[in-house]
């Protein structure tokens, strides 16, 4: 799953006349780039959320781009708004397996690699998700989680790192007793994902590695334009860093 449908209103004026992840880098939505990533690994079927502008998402996408085949949630249309993350993931549930991908479709990662390795060995482990860490940027000094020795994460560390927004997650993540809303999220409920994520940490059954590739979270104009400014990047980066 994609996470398209926020406002980006720390972008503006960019993202009032479109949505953030259509914001190029280097030429390319950045959507597109894990879009890509993600078929590359061998995970072709995607679920996009989108709210604001949303209808500029699906005409740019359609029904499948390239190797991926995209089903939409139109929280926009379905809702008036966006629903935040978790309220988001759990209104997309019945388009999504038991175990799925999710991650922010305005982040810029292009060296990650979606591995199915990755995947097997999450759900070997028996937990409810798994997150891929970053170290801190200027804008987050403070950090989100930390990663105990025996690689849980931790809601509580002298060393906390910030969340990419890439994680791997169960669909039981988000069902009673870590989230409340109801299946499918009819009612349209809005809800974050840090809570359910640190009730889950808190029960141990949450994981966590630190990932040292590039990385940014294009969150205003000033770091799209310095991205944009850098040397073009090919097509894929090289290995997962783990």
């Amino acid at each position: 799953m994609i996470l398209a449908a926020g406002r980006g209103e720390r972008m503006r004026p960019l993202t009032d006349v479109q949505p953030k992840p259509l914001l190029e880098v280097h030429g390319r939505p950045l959507m597109q780039w894990p879009m890509e990533a993600l078929a590359a690994g061998g995970f072709a079927q995607l679920v996009v959320n989108t709210a604001w502008l949303g209808e500029q998402i699906a005409m740019r996408f359609g029904p499948r781009h390239a190797a991926s085949d995209i089903v939409y949630s139109h929280e926009g249309r379905d809702f008036g708004g966006a629903l935040e993350t978790a309220g988001g993931i759990v209104r997309a549930l019945p388009l999504l397996g038991a175990v799925f991908w999710v991650l922010a479709g305005d982040v810029f990662a292009p060296d990650f690699v979606f591995s199915q390795a990755a995947v097997d060995r999450f759900v070997g482990a028996g937990r409810l998700a798994h997150l891929w860490l970053v170290p801190n940027p200027p804008h987050n000094p403070a950090g989100d989680f930390g990663i105990s020795p025996d690689g849980l994460a931790l809601n509580d560390a002298s060393a906390k790192h910030t969340f990419s927004t890439i994680g791997l997650y169960r669909a039981a993540l988000f069902a009673p007793p870590y989230c409340h809303i109801a299946a499918g999220n009819p009612d349209g409920v809005k809800a974050p994902l840090a809570p359910v994520l640190r009730a889950a940490i808190g029960d141990g059954l949450v994981s966590a590695e630190l990932y040292r590739g590039a990385w940014t979270d294009v969150g205003t104009p000033e770091r799209l334009a310095a991205l944009n400014a850098e040397r073009k990047r090919p097509a894929q980066g090289g290995p997962e860093h783990r």
